[in-house]
């Protein structure tokens, strides 16, 4: 995919960009040498130590839920929204279900108002390729095959988004994009409470603590490297024939929980071994993997990213930041 070129003199709205895949996003953007890549995010699930800093990042902070904050970023004029804020993830809106439909229902439903009204050349919507698709639907799962039989808030609301982004983009003509995200790991997530499986392996591997797995470890995910899926984020913003679709960013193969612990141990060499525990209620979804055949044809994208060498990268990243992170880690 290359999208060299494509960003150079742009300006960029990235909400939630202090997160895992906001900030790599604009980190890229940056690079790619955009005219201005405006960071808008709240800063509930973020932390200031890892905001992207660069002489054409803006950061502010503020909500999506914020009226006044929106129409100072819109103000801007950005030509292209990657919206990525959201309230994450599924135990977390177990938990807080009423929030959960304010930022991810409302929340995206006022991006999308203010985007239509300056006329941007494409709007990004960051959806959940493990929360969209049900128990019924056929692995490896494609676009068309989504369920309206769901398990937890976040999964409603993640599609939800996606009815919202249809519908502007069938009555408004707004150029629109879905990317459905499969297990994204990489640098830049901060272990917590709510946080994804990787990250909190990482952490207690390093802190020498068994790793605790729900169920029998024969669960698979399909996890894809953050890096991989901030480039079909940018070929998403650029190829016009992505407008109006909703595509899979995932890396197409299966990975069993239990490898994941294993390599993680070995990697850290944590000697505290795995720890089984009891399933949540609402972890239903044995396996999980994506079908990419989509997101080849429209996008040209191709993982490069392999599974073990993403974990590699993610420990360096741990080490680097370690003092932040066990300053910051909620649990």
């Amino acid at each position: 995919m290359d999208v060299e070129g494509a960003y150079k003199g742009k300006t960029v709205l990235v909400t939630g960009g202090a997160g895992c895949v906001g900030s790599n996003l604009c980190r890229k953007l940056s690079q790619l040498d955009a005219k201005k890549v405006i960071i808008l995010d709240d800063m509930s699930s973020a932390y200031k130590w890892n905001v992207p800093i660069g002489k054409n990042i803006q950061f502010v902070q503020g909500s999506i839920l914020d009226d006044e904050m929106l129409r100072r970023v819109f103000k801007e004029r950005p030509q292209y929204v990657f919206h990525l804020a959201a309230h994450f993830a599924n135990q977390n809106s177990v938990d807080n279900p009423e929030k959960d439909l304010m930022v991810n229902g409302l929340g995206i439903l006022k991006v999308l108002q203010h985007a239509h009204i300056v006329g941007v050349d494409r709007f990004v919507y960051s959806s959940s390729g493990c929360g969209v698709y049900g128990l019924e639907s056929k692995m490896p799962f494609q676009e068309h095959d989504i369920s309206i039989h769901l398990h937890t808030p976040y999964q409603v609301t993640k599609l939800l988004g996606e009815l919202y982004t249809n519908y502007f983009h069938n009555l408004y003509e707004l150029p629109i994009v879905n990317a459905r995200f499969f297990n994204v790991f990489g640098p830049g997530e901060v272990p917590g409470r709510y946080r994804n499986v990787i990250p909190n392996f990482m952490y207690w591997a390093l802190n020498k603590r068994a790793l605790p797995i729900t169920g029998d470890g024969s669960e698979t995910r399909d996890w894809t490297y953050v890096g991989d899926i901030v480039n079909g984020l940018l070929a998403m913003g650029e190829k016009d024939k992505a407008i109006g679709n909703a595509i899979n960013l995932g890396s197409g193969t299966e990975h069993k929980v239990i490898d994941l612990a294993n390599i993680i141990n070995q990697i850290t060499k944590n000697p505290a071994g795995i720890n089984f525990i009891e399933r949540r209620d609402w972890d239903v979804k044995k396996n999980l993997c994506a079908s990419i055949t989509r997101a080849k044809q429209i996008l040209d994208f191709e993982p490069k990213v392999t599974f073990e060498n993403g974990l590699i990268n993610v420990e360096g990243w741990f080490r680097d930041n370690w003092n932040n992170i066990i300053t910051s880690a909620e649990f």
